[in-house]
């Protein structure tokens, strides 16, 4: 975890990343409107296949092309050899402008970075990079394998994710605000069925090399987000400085893992409350029913020896998910709703904040 001091959210609010908008500007201006402590940067996949979550990513990283077709990235016909001369030459001398997002890429990010130079105030600012394991799991070969299981090839992929999350923390830090980067990793929900393509230890090892690199090279605070039922206590110890979950859908699993989740938060975690719906329940759930699920969880690891008051001060609030394949009505809704929920437990007369005083 980070050593600096410990982060205070109580429950603000930001998102996840993908939306299901066209309009880059005014997507950015709406999510500074409802978000303001915590804005993000977003991803327009409906926009460009380019802004899909694996191909968003791939810019710089060895033997990979944009698909047009596809509508993904394709295995490069290049010479093997010379394409990680390449990218080693690069990534030995930290040469970040090498690896950076391309507004082609990343339109909202350039879109955010430059609304947020017109409204430097705040504390913080949230990006995102596609992880290692669900970037490495997603790309296949010329043979229709896992790169995962290219121990060459996973690596260079990997250390190049984690060199372009760089450049975009710095470029997040210019801002003034403090940048927070959530590593999306939807490949690891369900882990540990028979259709897990990696170990325990390997996903343990590669998320700890990912932040391990950017702890030491800039302040960040990072987390790891996951949108399905997984095997927590690997989260928790690969060492982030939040977790994300789908708690709306998922809480009763969370918390089977309370007594780790509890050493975690002891240990200056926090926990971003996935709590407005973004599957089959979006749309149905109200803002009471909402406030009530996430009472409920927090009641449920305040049990675990952290105190109402610990957990409470330590949580961010989020969709359960992207909202990508969302309508575009459906995901102001999600929004609306979030901001809403945030700001109910926000106010001090609220019962949730009563109980923590």
């Amino acid at each position: 975890m980070a050593d600096e001091k410990k982060q205070e959210f109580r429950f603000l609010a930001t998102g996840i990343g993908s939306v299901p908008y066209l309009d880059v500007r005014k997507t950015c201006r709406m999510i500074l409107d409802r978000f303001p402590e915590v804005p993000f940067w977003p991803q327009f996949p409906k926009r460009s296949f380019l802004e899909g979550m694996i191909v968003q990513f791939s810019e710089g990283l060895p033997l990979l092309e944009p698909d047009e077709q596809e509508m993904g990235l394709q295995v490069s016909q290049k010479d093997r050899s010379s394409e990680f001369t390449r990218f080693w030459e690069h990534f030995l001398v930290d040469d970040t402008d090498y690896f950076a997002m391309s507004r082609e890429h990343a339109q909202g990010l350039y879109a955010m970075i430059d609304l947020l130079k017109e409204k430097p105030e705040g504390d913080y600012v949230k990006g995102q990079s596609v992880g290692p394991v669900t970037f490495c799991t997603a790309i296949r070969d010329s043979e229709g394998r896992a790169v995962i299981h290219d121990a060459e090839w996973s690596e260079a992929l990997a250390k190049g994710l984690a060199i372009k999350a760089l450049w975009q923390i710095r470029e997040l830090s210019k801002l003034g605000r403090r940048p927070i980067l959530f590593i999306d990793e939807p490949s690891l929900s369900g882990f540990g069925s028979a259709f897990s393509p990696v170990e325990r230890d390997e996903v343990i090892r590669m998320l700890r090399e990912f932040m391990t690199y950017l702890r030491e090279r800039c302040s960040v605070v990072l987390g790891i987000h996951c949108c399905g039922n997984t095997d927590w206590s690997m989260i928790v110890e690969s060492g982030p400085d939040i977790i994300n979950f789908d708690a709306y859908t998922y809480l009763e699993t969370f918390v089977l893992y309370r007594e780790q989740i509890s050493r975690f938060l002891a240990a200056g975690g926090s926990v971003a409350w996935g709590i407005v719906p973004t599957g089959d329940q979006a749309g149905h759930a109200s803002t009471q029913a909402m406030i009530e699920r996430l009472g409920e969880g927090l009641d449920r690891l305040s049990g675990s020896g952290r105190s109402l008051h610990e957990i409470s001060r330590s949580s961010l609030l989020t969709p359960a998910c992207g909202m990508g394949n969302m309508s575009e009505t459906a995901a102001n809704e999600t929004m609306d709703l979030l901001k809403e929920v945030s700001k109910q437990i926000r106010n001090p007369k609220h019962e949730i904040r009563n109980k923590v005083k």
